[in-house]
C-alpha cells in the first residue's frame, strides 16, 4: 500500500491497539503524533506504549527528547515528514497514530511552519490572562481558550515572528495520499474507559512515576502542559488531596476528548469507525475493508 494511514481520535479510544493490528496487515510502521510522548521519563502518565505492546513493530518519534528540551510543531513536521518518506521509500507503510492534530495536520498538509527559536515562559499568568492577551494580538484565532499549551504556542509564534498565527496561509492540499481513520464510541462508554484506564496507571505505578519527576525538581513546559503530572504535583504539594487530584484528571481527561473530536471532525476528513471491544476483529474488519 503506497499510502499513509492516520489513526486518530479522541485519548482512551484505543488507537494504539488498533494501530498495531493494522501494521501487521499492512506491513506497517508506526509515527507517534502524541505530543507528550516525543519526551522520555514521562510513560505511564502519557499511556506510552511498552516494547511488549509494541509486539516486533517499529516506531518512529517515541522518547527523542529530554524533559528540558524544546520542541515545536515545526520540528514535528520535519521529523514526521522525514519519517514518512524513509517508510515510503522502503516499501512500506507509514502509520500515524495519535490525538494532537496540529501535530498531524503540520506534517501531512502543505503548511509552512516557520522555527521558533525561543519558546517562551508563560506559568506566570492564568489560562483566562494568556487567553486575553492572544486575543488582543490575534483577533481571528481559532484556538480554544481552554487550550492552554496551543495559547502559548501562539503567543511564542506572535513574539519570534511579529506576525500572529492566524496569518500563516491556510491549505487543504494534502502532500501525501492520505486516509484518515478515526475511532469513535458511545460518549458515555469512552468517559468510563478514560476513568477505568487513569485507575489502571494508578495501579501500574503512575504514582511512583510522578513523585520520581517531582523530587527530581523538574518543572519544564513538557512535563507540566499535559493533564496527568501537574495535577499529583499539587497533591504532592500539599494543595490537594489524591483523590481531588485523580478526579482532576479524570475531568480534564474528559474535556480533552470531547475538545479532540470537535478540532477531527472540523478539520479533517475522517473516515469515522465505532469501536466495539467485545468485538475487536469486526472493527479491524470494517477498516481493513476501507483501506483495501
Amino acid at each position: 500500500m503506497n499510502k499513509v494511514i492516520v489513526i486518530c481520535g479522541p485519548t482512551g479510544v484505543g488507537k494504539t491497539k488498533f494501530s498495531i493490528e493494522l501494521a501487521k496487515i499492512f506491513d506497517g510502521e508506526i509515527i507517534n503524533a502524541d505530543s507528550t510522548q516525543i519526551y522520555k521519563m514521562m510513560n505511564i502518565g502519557t499511556a506510552k506504549i511498552t516494547e511488549r505492546e509494541k509486539e516486533g513493530i517499529r516506531h518512529h518519534l517515541i522518547d527523542i527528547k529530554n524533559l528540558f528540551d524544546d520542541y515545536t510543531v515545526f520540528d514535528y513536521q520535519r521529523d514526521c515528514r522525514q519519517c514518512i518518506n524513509d517508510i515510503l521509500k522502503r516499501k512500506k507503510t507509514p502509520i500515524i497514530v495519535g490525538g494532537s492534530g496540529l501535530y498531524i495536520k503540520a506534517a501531512l498538509y502543505d503548511y509552512d511552519f516557520k522555527q521558533e527559536e525561543e519558546l517562551y515562559e508563560y506559568s506566570q499568568f492564568s489560562s483566562a490572562e494568556l487567553y486575553a492577551m492572544l486575543k488582543e494580538i490575534d483577533p481571528e484565532t481559532s484556538v480554544h481558550p481552554n487550550n492552554r499549551k496551543r495559547v502559548e504556542r501562539a503567543l511564542s509564534y506572535y513574539r519570534n515572528n511579529k506576525e500572529p498565527q492566524s496569518s500563516i496561509p491556510k491549505s487543504e492540499t494534502l502532500l501525501y495520499d492520505t486516509v484518515f481513520i478515526g475511532l469513535t464510541m458511545d460518549r458515555e462508554q469512552l468517559y468510563e474507559k478514560i476513568n477505568m484506564r487513569l485507575e489502571s496507571m494508578m495501579e501500574s505505578g503512575l504514582l511512583e512515576e510522578a513523585h520520581m519527576l517531582y523530587i527530581s525538581g523538574i518543572k519544564s513546559r513538557a512535563l507540566m502542559t499535559p493533564i496527568c503530572y501537574k495535577e499529583l504535583f499539587s497533591y504532592f504539594d500539599g494543595d490537594i488531596s489524591l483523590r481531588d487530584a485523580i478526579e482532576l484528571i479524570k475531568q480534564r481527561s474528559r474535556k480533552y476528548a470531547k475538545r479532540q473530536y470537535t478540532w477531527f471532525k472540523n478539520q479533517m476528513d475522517v473516515k469515522w469507525f465505532e469501536v466495539d471491544y467485545n468485538n475487536f476483529n469486526k472493527t479491524i474488519k470494517n477498516i481493513k475493508k476501507e483501506l483495501s
